[in-house]
């Protein structure tokens, strides 16, 4: 179980999980997940986890998860900045000067320093 209290599913035969952070976002909650092959690359998993509830009254959640190699990290994290800094530009009013969201009420990263930083320690 991760430190939000889930049940990893899927873990992978030869996968080590290296680095895990979950983001709580409302109805949502992202999964971002460093794992390393046999062979010591790193990639990472991002799963969006929604809770929704069943035909049958039940409450289920629905993933989805991109895989991201290592190969493509780097421009990953620059389109990424890219669009996020769009936004920043284009609709301010989103974002406090702090970096927390003022729609949602929940914390937003800037991305650009906290990615490079990140792929730096991997």
């Amino acid at each position: 179980m991760d430190s939000l209290g889930y049940r990893k599913d899927g873990v992978e035969e030869g996968v080590e999980e290296v680095y895990s952070k979950a983001v709580r976002a409302g109805r949502r909650t992202y999964f971002f997940d460093v794992k390393a092959t046999r062979n010591d690359d790193y990639y990472l998993t991002i799963t969006e986890s929604r809770k929704k509830q069943g035909k049958d009254g039940n409450f289920l959640f629905e993933k989805h998860k991109i895989y991201l190699y290592k190969e493509d990290f780097e421009k990953f994290a620059c389109g990424l900045s890219e669009v996020v800094d769009f936004v920043k530009r284009s609709k301010p009013e989103c974002f406090n000067a702090d970096g927390s969201c003022i729609s949602h009420g929940y914390a937003t990263v800037d991305v650009t320093s906290s990615i490079d930083e990140e792929f730096d320690k991997l």
